[in-house]
C-alpha cells in the first residue's frame, strides 16, 4: 500500500503542556536538531510495520537538553479510500470452498435450472398474415400490377408476410386448350411489371406466392374434365419452372383434392418443381418456396385427410366458415387440426376472391372479432384484401397493424401450444402458450347479449390478466386489468389478455 510520511511539529504541543509536566532546568529556546538520528530517509520499512510506533526517540541537543523529534505517520492515500468491489473469487479461495456442502448445493441449483425450450423449425409464411389480392382490378384505382406495386409501403406497415397474387394468367371460361399459364392479362399488365412488383416486394421482406388455378374463371373443375386434367397437369409443369425462375416463393392452386387422386404421378412432379425447381423428388426440399398451397372448402376431417395425403405445405381451409356462430364446432375443428398436423401446414380463411369480403359475410360489427381470431390461431392467417378495412385509413386499421405486429414477434402467438379454455355455442376462449414468455388468452362472444366464460382450472390461470387489445376499447381499455375468475364479455365483443409466466 502507498503511504504518504508527513513530518510534524510537535513545538506547540510541547508548548501547550508544559506546565503540566516537570520542569527541567533549560536554558534557551529547544531546536530540532539538524542532525536527527531519525530522517526521512533513514527510516525502514520495518520501522514504520512496528505497531504503536508513533514518533521516534528524541535526541539531546546540546547543554543537556531535549529536542522534540519528528513523527512519521502513515497516512492512506484519497484512492484507497474507495469502496472495495467484489471482484469474485480467485483461484485459491475457489479452491478453499470448493467440496463444501453449501457450494455443492449451489452448484446443483445451477444444473437443475430449467433451460428455454428449443424453438421450432418454421417457414417463412408462419411469421405473419398472408395478404390475398384475388381481384387486381379491383384492389387499386390502376387496376394492374404496377397499382399492386404502389401499395407496398402500406402493405408493409400493415406487417404483411407474403402476398397471395392473382390469378393473373390467360385463361378463358371452360377453355382447357386456351390456357396460357405463362402469359399475363393485357388488362392486368405484362412480365416487366410483375417483375418490378416482385422485386418490391422482396425489398420489404414480403414473399410472392402466385395463384396458377387454371380455371378460374369457368365454371368446370376443378381442373376441367378427366379427359382434359392430364393435359393441364403437363402443361402446368412447364409454367411451374418459368414463374419459379421469375423469382416467386410459391404457388397456390384450388381443387387440387381432385387431382391428386386423379394424376398421382404428376401431382408429385408438381409438388417436385415448387419445391426443389426440378422435376426431381430429392430427399430434402428448398426452405424457402411455398408449394404447393392448397385451398379446400371441406369439413375439418376432410381437411385433415388432405393434408396427409397431398403432401402440400400449406392448407387454406374454410372451416372457420364465416357467418358460423357456432363456436362449439368451430373449437373442434380447430382442436382436430391442431392436433393431428404441424401449426406450419395450417392456414385459415374468412371470405376470398369467390366468397367476398369479410364484412359483406360477417357483418361490419364482427369484423374486428374475425380479424382477432385468425391472427391469434395456430397457424398462418390468410387475409382477403380490403378486410382490414380501409388501407390508407391510417385510424381504422390500428388495431389490424397492432395485432400483426403481437403475431409476428411474440413467441407464445408464434409457436404457441393451443390450449381451449372455454367454449359453448355462442363463445369461446383458448390460450397460447411458449416455453417462458409471456401468456396470451383470446376470448370471443359472439352472442347479442353479454356473456360469462368459465375458463378451465386446469390451464392453472392467475387471478388477473391485463387488456393488450379489444374490439370495444371503452369497455375494455388496453392495459386494463380483468378478473378470469369472472371474465365478462360484451355483444359481439373479443379480447386479447396476456400475463407473465411465473415458473
Amino acid at each position: 500500500m502507498n503511504t504518504e510520511e508527513t513530518n510534524v511539529d510537535l513545538q506547540d504541543a510541547a508548548d501547550e503542556t508544559k506546565d503540566a509536566e516537570p520542569k527541567e532546568a533549560t536554558e534557551g529556546p529547544a531546536q530540532v536538531s539538524a542532525d536527527a538520528d531519525a530522517t526521512e530517509a533513514d527510516v525502514s520499512e520495518a520501522d514504520l510495520d512496528q505497531e504503536e510506533q508513533e514518533k521516534l526517540p528524541m535526541t539531546g541537543g546540546g547543554d543537556g537538553a531535549e529536542d522534540n523529534g519528528s513523527v512519521k505517520l502513515k497516512m492512506p492515500e484519497e484512492a484507497e479510500v474507495e469502496e472495495v468491489k467484489f471482484t469474485g473469487l480467485n483461484k485459491e479461495e475457489l479452491l478453499r470452498v470448493a467440496g463444501t456442502p453449501g457450494w455443492v448445493r449451489t452448484r446443483w441449483a445451477l444444473l437443475v435450472a430449467p433451460r428455454c425450450r428449443d424453438l421450432p423449425d418454421t417457414a417463412w409464411w408462419n411469421g405473419g398474415p398472408l395478404y390475398q389480392i384475388g381481384n387486381i382490378q379491383a384492389f387499386t384505382d390502376a387496376g394492374d400490377l404496377k397499382g399492386v406495386e404502389q401499395k407496398m409501403g402500406s402493405l408493409s406497415q400493415l406487417k404483411v408476410r407474403g402476398l397471395l397474387l392473382g390469378p393473373i394468367h390467360v385463361a378463358p371460361p371452360d377453355e382447357a386448350m386456351s390456357l396460357r399459364f405463362e402469359e399475363i392479362s393485357s388488362e392486368l399488365g405484362n412480365l416487366e411489371q410483375f417483375r418490378s412488383l416482385v422485386q418490391a416486394a422482396h425489398k420489404k421482406g414480403i414473399s410472392v406466392v402466385l395463384d396458377l388455378t387454371p380455371n378460374y374463371r369457368g365454371s368446370s373443375g376443378p381442373w376441367f374434365s378427366n379427359i382434359s386434367v392430364t393435359n393441364v397437369a403437363e402443361r402446368l409443369k412447364s409454367a411451374l419452372v418459368f414463374w419459379m425462375n421469375e423469382g416467386v416463393d410459391g404457388v397456390q392452386l384450388a381443387g387440387v383434392e381432385r387431382v391428386a387422386s386423379v394424376v398421382p404421378s404428376l401431382w408429385l412432379d408438381i409438388r417436385a418443381i415448387v419445391q426443389n425447381g426440378t422435376e426431381e423428388r430429392p430427399d430434402k426440399r428448398s426452405e424457402n418456396k411455398l408449394g404447393p398451397l392448397s385451398k379446400s372448402r371441406s369439413a375439418a376431417e376432410e381437411v385433415s385427410a388432405l393434408l396427409s395425403s397431398s403432401g402440400v405445405d400449406l392448407l387454406v381451409s374454410r372451416v372457420l366458415r364465416p357467418g358460423n356462430t357456432d363456436a362449439g364446432e368451430l373449437a373442434q375443428s380447430v382442436q382436430l387440426l391442431y392436433s393431428s398436423h404441424s401449426q406450419t401446414q395450417l392456414a385459415w380463411n374468412l371470405g376470398g376472391r369467390a366468397e367476398g369480403h369479410l364484412a359483406s359475410l360477417v357483418g361490419p360489427a364482427l369484423v374486428r372479432l374475425h380479424t382477432l381470431l385468425l391472427l391469434t390461431l395456430p397457424g398462418a392467417p390468410v387475409v382477403n384484401y380490403g378486410d382490414e378495412i380501409g388501407l390508407m385509413d391510417q385510424v381504422r386499421t390500428r388495431f389490424f397493424r397492432v395485432l400483426s405486429e403481437l403475431r409476428g414477434k411474440e413467441r407464445s402467438l408464434l409457436y404457441g401450444d393451443f390450449l381451449l379454455l372455454s367454449n359453448s355455442s355462442s363463445s369461446l376462449a383458448f390460450q397460447r402458450v411458449w416455453d417462458q414468455s409471456e401468456r396470451y388468452i383470446a376470448a370471443f362472444n359472439w352472442a347479442p347479449e353479454e356473456a360469462a366464460l368459465p375458463l378451465s382450472r386446469a390451464a392453472a390461470l392467475p387471478q388477473r390478466a391485463s387488456v393488450v387489445l379489444s374490439t370495444n376499447a371503452s369497455a375494455l381499455p388496453a392495459d386494463s386489468s380483468v378478473d378470469l375468475t369472472e371474465l365478462r364479455l360484451g355483444p359481439g365483443q373479443a379480447a386479447l389478455l396476456r400475463f407473465p409466466y411465473t415458473g
